[in-house]
């Protein structure tokens, strides 16, 4: 006989931002328009180097075992943002009061209290202990930053990426002060798109702040060029990767980018080049295979032409564009990913599921990344609603981040799941 765990606990805060576990109300967790508990085999401790938010002007809500009603407490609503590697399967149930502001860029799992410890909505999907920092020094990080930029004073693209390592604590920056896994490569002040979910720039008028400074300057190829030297001398299996976010569209770049990467190439550099991309430019797809590169990483919320419209806001080219992007990369021998924003109850249905599976089977994608979808939760509902996206309620209810996982590898066996972009061991045929 299996065994019974007590349901997780409501988790909601005060005034003064102490955090406390309900005696009797139990967890709620929110999948698109629904709030339910959430179901036994999706609950996890919650990671390591995991945050928690207190969401404001948002009451927590409750699930009350013996009337079976949800409860609206005046107390505050509490949301994890889980680390890295990890992919909520639910975000936060709460009420929102009139006038609360839009939350900012960052993803709201749902969390409660089991036992002595914090639990959440989620599922590991990567191994990779790239952005863990656990038992690393803040010191040792400041010396690989001064270091580099003591070797290459004139280098900009370094003098920008130190400061992101030291100021804004981006992982990517990090690791490339630490001389391991990936470096990042960001190289475009401009885009194509108005993505809703901006990291790196915000309209005014949005409500929200951008989470990440766009660059400022143009880097020249010889100083892109020199950042992948100096990361290569140090990690054996280095994967450099264009298309942060801290920038625009990286292919807008392609000059600068092709450049850099065949400088690289024939001076005898290895390891994985990677686009990070919305993949709207196939020429430029075509451009950077030719000059070396080994694997293309598009971004996607929906393989919904009319829900990916609705929340990239593409600029000159359409969805029909990254499906060609795709069909170049394919031709052209690149290692195709596909960063997946996984949103609970929009991103697990059965319409989603059907165009995500022709999309991967027919540009035969190589791997998925299932990062979540940074962006307030109603904010997104809004969205989906206004593109239509959720207007059969038949083909659009959730069935859960495990079973959808699972029926796009049934449906696609040779795919591969993680949340980091792989090391590619072989070159693209030139």
């Amino acid at each position: 006989m299996a065994e019974h765990k007590p349901a997780p606990k409501l988790v909601f805060a005060d005034d003064d931002g102490n955090i406390y576990d309900h005696p009797e109300l139990e967890m709620l967790v929110r999948r698109g328009d629904r709030l339910e508990p959430p179901r036994p085999d999706e609950i996890i401790p919650l990671p390591p180097e995991s945050e928690l938010f207190l969401l404001p002007g948002r009451d927590a809500l409750g699930f009350d075992p013996e009337s079976g009603e949800i409860e609206r407490l005046e107390d505050r609503a509490v949301a994890a943002f889980v680390c890295p590697g990890h992919t909520l399967s639910a975000t936060a149930a709460y009420a929102t009061n009139p006038g609360a502001p839009v939350l900012p860029l960052f993803a709201y799992g749902a969390v409660g209290f089991s036992g002595d410890r914090f639990v959440v909505a989620a599922a590991k999907v990567d191994e990779d202990r790239r952005q863990v920092f656990t038992g690393i020094s803040r010191d040792r990080i400041v010396k690989g930053a001064r270091a580099l930029r003591n070797k290459y004073p004139k280098n900009r693209l370094i003098e920008h990426l130190s400061g992101c390592a030291l100021t804004s604590c981006c992982p990517a920056a990090r690791n490339l002060a630490l001389g391991r896994f990936e470096a990042p490569l960001p190289t475009s002040r401009a885009c194509n798109a108005r993505c809703i979910g901006c990291l790196s720039l915000q309209d005014p008028s949005s409500g929200f702040p951008s989470t990440q400074n766009r660059i400022a300057f143009r880097p020249t190829a010889q100083e892109v060029v020199e950042v992948m030297a100096e990361h290569g001398r140090h990690e054996a299996r280095p994967v450099f990767s264009f298309g942060q976010g801290c920038e625009g569209e990286p292919l807008t770049e392609i000059r600068v980018i092709s450049d850099a990467v065949a400088r690289f190439r024939k001076n005898g550099g290895t390891g994985t080049v990677n686009v990070n991309t919305n993949a709207s430019l196939p020429d430029a797809v075509e451009a950077f295979a030719a000059a070396g590169g080994t694997s293309i990483r598009a971004s996607l919320s929906s393989a919904d032409p009319d829900l990916y419209a609705a929340y990239y806001r593409p600029q000159g080219y359409a969805f029909a564009d990254v499906r060609e992007s795709l069909a170049r990369a394919r031709a052209t021998g690149l290692f195709i990913s596909l960063n997946f924003l996984f949103f609970p109850g929009i991103s697990d249905t059965e319409a989603e599921l059907a165009a995500l599976g022709e999309l991967i089977t027919t540009h035969r994608v190589d791997f998925v990344q299932l990062r979540n979808l940074n962006l307030d939760p109603e904010l997104y509902l809004s969205v989906a609603r206004g593109s239509g996206a959720l207007a059969d309620p038949a083909r659009h209810a959730s069935m859960g981040f495990k079973n959808f996982r699972k029926r796009l590898r049934k449906a696609c066996p040779w795919l591969r799941f993680g949340y980091f972009n792989p090391v590619v061991e072989t070159l693209p045929v030139s």
